[in-house]
């Protein structure tokens, strides 16, 4: 199972949504090591937001019924405009406290991946889940 799969088991998501952002591909100042601090590099951002089907299911079929996903990547753009970031930990975790603090956001999954680090695998990233009291 997923993550994400996983995730939606908790019973505080039962009648949630899930809206989702995919491999959204960004070039962040990312890392510790000092050929890291030279540039940016290329990171993909996976988002998972929950929100309860009562704040998210229109009735007029109007976008501010819902959340539309261009919070989603305004959000990560905000982040990575800030400045060099060390850790992926810290990027996942303030896009994590950003998604959450949406008021119909219950829940976020955020990771991150950097793609390009190893030559012998795909990627390395960082994953967290978090879940706002009901």
């Amino acid at each position: 199972m997923t993550s994400s799969t996983l995730s939606l088991l908790h019973p505080a998501l039962s009648g949630c949504r899930r809206l989702f952002l995919r491999n959204y591909e960004v070039q962040v100042r990312l890392g510790v090591h000092d050929f890291e601090h030279l540039g940016p590099q290329r990171v993909l951002v996976n988002v998972d937001l929950y929100v309860p089907l009562a704040l998210s299911t229109p009735q007029a079929d109007q976008l501010h019924e819902v959340v539309d996903y261009d919070f989603i990547r305004r959000c990560i753009a905000q982040r990575v405009s800030q400045g060099h970031i060390q850790l992926q930990e810290t990027l996942v975790d303030d896009l994590l406290q950003t998604f959450l603090g949406h008021p119909k956001v219950r829940a976020a999954r955020v990771s991150t991946e950097k793609p390009d680090v190893y030559p012998d695998c795909e990627g390395v990233g960082v994953e967290v889940f978090g879940l706002n009291p009901v």
